[in-house]
């Protein structure tokens, strides 16, 4: 029903057994979901047991210095410009934020002017635009010959053309030239990868696939470790600091699945609920795409259970509730209303007081810190999700067909990225202000862009499983009855939306911002989450082919040092 977790599979009617107080025959839907495949994996060992030792922990603080002393003293310009996108694809930028801030805010007031070195150009281009600085993508027009094409002698080469590709994705609307970049670089890179050598055609294949612009960050790092290392400019110490600081992150992350997984189990969803996806390590994974970084810690925790309980609630309005069940439910959400719980079923029950318990906590601890003003926006955003959700399902049950506006209006509440946007403010710093909050709230540009591109690629995706199984009109149908469209031509349009969404999410991270980078970076990464687990399948609701390999790669396994 949601598009972020949306179920997919067929499913066909299936007589239950009513609960609670009724005694008549109920007529529910179900699915037979992949079963979930991590068992106690992340249970099973103790919090000493995911804390490193004393040595390890000092010879992390002396490569970590020494990384720093590389980063201030670096006097050769395109060194730094390399170092900084070493440092950052290495996932370890996080350590050193001022000095990195210090020398993007040195080039871009110096205007270095690199002469004919593409690499070096695109390079300080996409670096100074991830930092928000408004740099002219003017800076590409000498590449260019007296037709107004890209200079053919540039094909051969690939090194600029990989980051002429990269820098080309961070374009907003109306540049042209940025849209073309990307053309010329994808046609020339697909022409030579045949022809390039490990470690250089590992990166070009990874980029191809998606820029990274588009990718998981942590993800990104366990891939480019292995890159780095096979490097011959590499740096050994990054290199081992890298390394470490991946496996450092790995035990925290571990722990912190660990604790989820506990209050998980603690509410013994999978034997009450048997009708729903079993994902909390799917839902904590997705959430460490939005921040990885160890001063995101709580956020992680709260933001995964916020996820988890979404989902749940997915599949009771998708799968097993009834329209009458429903209704009533959605009117206890919007109230808030713990006095009524008796009145529901079960698999309600259970529901409703894991959300108003949760919710209680968080509550809770926050209010020690003068941050309980926080939780109103958080019910505020989920009650849209649950009444979007019903809307849905009465549009099903009576198998009305939405315009096209009248579904993208419902949609981009039901991606419930609206509300994990709100969601992952909660557990953050003092940088989560209510300002911050009463922008999240009022679907600013920015989630509306993410929200959208979620939509999109959840039903470019998933269209022709949802529709087998009786799923409200996906945006494809809509468009095909309402343009007399096929559904390849309506497949192009959406993809062509998508792109122009990015281009949206990109100019919304341009200085002046709309509100502090951390918190729009948490939109951005919701959206790298969704280009993922969406890349080939929806992966959360089938995880056992890439999702699978990518938990284990950032949550199982460590890198060898």
């Amino acid at each position: 029903m949601s598009v972020v977790l949306s179920s997919t599979l067929s499913d066909a009617p299936n007589k239950h057994r009513p609960e609670g107080n009724k005694t008549s025959e109920v007529v529910r839907r179900s699915v037979n979901y992949v079963p979930e495949m991590w068992g106690d994996r992340f249970v099973a060992s103790s919090p000493e047991d995911l804390k490193p030792d004393a040595q390890t922990q000092q010879r992390d603080n002396d490569l970590k210095e020494e990384v720093r002393r590389m980063l201030r003293n670096e006097d050769d310009h395109v060194q730094e410009l390399n170092l900084i996108d070493a440092v950052q694809r290495l996932g370890v930028a996080y350590h050193f934020e001022e000095e990195i801030a210090q020398a993007l805010l040195r080039m871009y007031k110096s205007g270095r002017d690199y002469s004919d070195d593409l690499h070096a150009v695109a390079l300080q281009f996409r670096l100074l635009r991830q930092e928000g600085y408004n740099v002219s993508p003017d800076v590409f027009m000498k590449f260019k010959d007296e037709e107004g094409r890209f200079k053919r002698t540039l094909a051969g080469d690939t090194r600029s053309l990989l980051s002429l590709y990269e820098a080309a994705h961070m374009g907003t609307h109306g540049e042209n030239i940025l849209d073309e970049a990307i053309a010329f670089t994808r046609e020339h890179l697909n022409s030579a990868l045949p022809c390039l050598h490990p470690p250089f055609s590992t990166l070009v294949e990874l980029a191809l696939e998606l820029p990274l612009r588009k990718r998981i960050e942590r993800l990104q790092t366990s891939y480019y470790i292995s890159i780095y290392q096979e490097d011959k400019d590499r740096s050994d110490i990054l290199l081992e600091f890298a390394k470490r600081d991946f496996n450092l992150l790995q035990l925290l992350h571990q722990e912190e699945l660990r604790e989820v997984s506990m209050w998980w189990k603690s509410w013994n969803f999978a034997a009450k609920l048997p009708f729903i996806r079993e994902r909390v390590v799917e839902c904590y994974f997705w959430i460490l795409g939005v921040y990885f970084e160890p001063q995101y810690s709580r956020a992680r925790k709260m933001t995964t259970k916020i996820i988890s309980l979404t989902s749940i609630m997915d599949d009771i309005y998708d799968v097993h509730g009834t329209l009458e069940e429903l209704d009533p439910y959605t009117d206890a959400i919007q109230r808030w209303d713990r006095s009524v719980i008796d009145q529901f079923p079960d698999y309600m029950k259970l529901h409703f007081s894991a959300l108003l318990d949760t919710f209680d906590k968080f509550e809770e601890e926050l209010g020690q810190e003068g941050k309980s003003y926080r939780i109103p926006y958080l019910k505020q955003v989920f009650k849209e999700v649950s009444k979007g959700y019903l809307i849905e399902e009465q549009w099903s049950n009576s198998s009305h067909v939405p315009t096209l506006e009248e579904y993208m209006t419902n949609a981009l509440i039901t991606s419930a990225y609206p509300m994990l946007s709100v969601a992952s403010y909660v557990g953050m710093g003092d940088v989560a202000t209510k300002d911050a909050f009463d922008w999240g709230v009022n679907m600013p540009k920015l989630i509306k862009a993410a929200s959208v591109i979620c939509r999109l690629k959840d039903d470019i995706t998933s269209n022709q499983l949802e529709q087998e199984r009786g799923h409200v009109a996906s945006i494809i149908q809509i468009y095909m009855n309402e343009n007399g469209s096929t559904y390849e031509e309506a497949c192009e349009k959406f993809k062509r939306m998508a792109a122009d969404a990015w281009k949206d999410i990109n100019k919304e991270c341009l200085k002046p911002t709309p509100a502090p980078m951390p918190i729009l970076m948490r939109t951005v990464n919701l959206t790298r989450v969704i280009e993922v687990l969406y890349q080939h399948r929806d992966g959360y609701t089938n995880p056992e082919y890439e999702t699978k390999e990518r938990i284990l790669s950032v949550l199982v396994n460590p890198c060898p040092v």
